[in-house]
């Protein structure tokens, strides 16, 4: 038993323009030096973006790629008998939507081109047509719980 207090599940607020818990946690991920305002200028942009390349509303292909990008499963390094295993574990949702927006905005950052919205505008297009680094990502961490399927019994 872990002698520390827990800590409390913050509410994330809805941003302006399109009401979305969603977009206010890809501003978190995107912000830099708390440049909020920012942060969400790059967001409605590249959401345009999309909005304009795919002729479609840009919310349902963001939560597409979030969907797409979010792991089932993942590997957790535990210790046992001097040994560590990496242990194979479930994501739970609100973890495996953290993880694809990470890995969203980590990837648009990496990508070569002119500026921050047509990265991220682009990654999420790729995203949500199962394409791109961020899904790559997915498949990789999927890939190494499934090899260590073995050691699943030392789950928590």
């Amino acid at each position: 038993m872990s002698r520390r207090n827990i800590a409390k599940k913050r509410i994330i607020p809805t941003d302006p323009i399109y009401n979305s818990k969603l977009i206010n946690m890809l501003t978190v991920r995107i912000l830099k030096h708390g440049k909020k305002n920012l942060a969400q200028k790059i967001i409605y942009q590249a959401l345009e973006i999309v909005k304009t390349k795919t002729n479609n509303d840009p919310m349902q292909t963001l939560e597409k790629a979030i969907r797409n990008a979010t792991p089932l499963v993942e590997v957790k390094a535990r210790r046992i008998g001097g040994s560590t295993y990496q242990v194979p574990i479930e994501v739970r949702a609100y973890r495996g939507t953290n993880l694809a927006l990470r890995w969203i905005t980590k990837f648009a950052i990496l990508r070569s081109g002119k500026n921050m919205p047509i990265k991220l505008a682009n990654e999420i297009i790729d995203a949500s047509n199962e394409l791109g680094s961020t899904i790559r990502k997915r498949d990789e961490t999927h890939r190494m719980a499934e090899a260590n399927k073995a050691f699943a019994h030392y789950r928590y």
